[in-house]
């Protein structure tokens, strides 16, 4: 059910004729239909970042937002002034269709960057998703395959309180994934009643674990964002260490749904890193790791090629990751393949098989771990990019 999974929610996605995909939807409105109307939400940190995030910044800024509207087909990115109020625009027209204040709109867009966007579809298109409005779950459906770009499958949660709560979430995401929020269109939502600084906390904690520890190809996009709304319809105030586990089980899942679906990736990887002096050091040795263009192209050939997997490890600063090379070993997928910084048991025994592959580092160093997940780059991934069209 997505995003309508959480009482209170109604969504709905739409062909809008945004997209250069014929036929496809590519505008979705969720609407927040209370008592609630609490928000939070974790932006891109690009500086380039697009008119629909400085618009969606600075409307969550004070907790609440009534609706959210997405586009894919076109990011509204390095448009300029223009661009923003085309943002601004949106934001009007669908806070007279809600009955709401265009403050408490929040606007995200998706695609190609440096064009604007064909206003006049995503006005009209609104007024098509505002009709469809409905809180089942093929509005949830329609809503998360309207917001894709490259993606080959829709990506969504619904977890349930053990006291009747429920959180909904949908997520695209595909390629342009990197640390730092990795590049996402995100809505979480949820029933119970919360208020938005908790919203906040948790989102914040969620997104560092899951989505700020995902790498595919190490690009940062101009358009990231990750909206947490409360409707509190169910009228369960839940225990706040549960609501902020439950939260982080949701951003953890589409994360890794986003590694699942990662453009032409025939491997996801799992870059675990123990026996570090603090959990930032062994964060900086997975994110080396998981970076490392030779290596997904490795992994990609079916070779647990651990010279790739050291040599990146090694261009982390000892000020950052002090550790003793020659202590280092490398599993990957359950064979010690490298030895105190040396060759350890032939690679050949390694099992490339399955879909996941394991890498676990440990550095003998200490006691913290960190753990950043990847994919592995393939022909299929250049041909996506090379021939990009949203």
């Amino acid at each position: 059910m997505s995003v309508t999974f959480a009482q209170g929610f109604s969504a709905a996605g739409v062909e809008a004729g945004i997209s250069a995909v014929e036929g496809k939807k590519d505008l979705a409105l969720v609407v927040n239909n209370g008592p609630l109307d609490m928000a939070a939400g974790v932006f891109t940190s690009n500086r380039f970042c697009a008119a629909p995030v400085q618009w969606t910044r600075k409307i969550v800024a004070d907790g609440h937002v009534k609706a959210v509207i997405l586009n894919s087909g076109g990011a509204n990115a390095c448009t300029g002034q223009p661009g923003y109020e085309q943002s601004k625009a949106t934001a009007q027209k669908v806070a007279a269709l809600v009955g709401a204040k265009d403050s408490d709109i929040a606007v995200c867009s998706t695609g190609l960057i440096g064009e604007l966007l064909p206003l006049d579809h995503v006005l009209s298109g609104a007024d098509k998703a505002f009709a469809a409005l409905a809180d089942t779950a093929q509005a949830g459906a329609d809503a998360s395959h309207a917001i894709m770009t490259t993606d080959t499958k829709p990506k969504t949660v619904e977890l349930e309180g053990s006291n009747g709560f429920h959180i909904g979430g949908m997520v695209k995401g595909s390629g342009m994934i990197a640390p730092q929020l990795a590049t996402m269109l995100c809505v979480i939502t949820t029933d119970a009643v919360v208020s938005a600084g908790q919203l906040q906390a948790a989102l914040n904690a969620g997104v560092e674990m899951s989505f700020n520890r995902i790498d595919v190809d190490g690009c940062m996009s101009t358009n990231d964002t990750v909206l947490l709304l409360a409707s509190g319809a169910s009228g369960i105030e839940p225990d706040p260490d549960e609501f902020n586990d439950l939260v982080a089980q949701a951003t953890a899942s589409l994360a890794r749904q986003i590694i699942g679906d990662g453009e032409g990736a025939s491997h996801d990887i799992r870059v675990k890193v123990i026996g570090a002096t603090t959990e930032d050091a062994a964060l900086a040795c997975g994110r080396a790791v998981a970076a490392s263009n030779l290596l997904k192209c490795a992994i990609s050939g079916n070779d647990p090629n651990w010279g790739r997997i050291v040599s990146s490890l090694g261009t982390v600063p000892p000020e950052v990751a002090p550790y003793d090379s020659t202590k280092v070993t490398v599993d990957v997928n359950g064979v010690r393949i490298c030895e105190n910084g040396g060759a350890g048991r032939d690679r050949s025994e390694v099992d490339m098989t399955p879909r996941e592959v394991h890498i676990d580092i440990d550095l003998h160093a200490g006691n913290a771990e960190a753990t950043v997940w990847t994919d592995d780059l393939t022909h299929e991934y250049v041909h996506i990019n090379a021939d990009y069209e949203s």
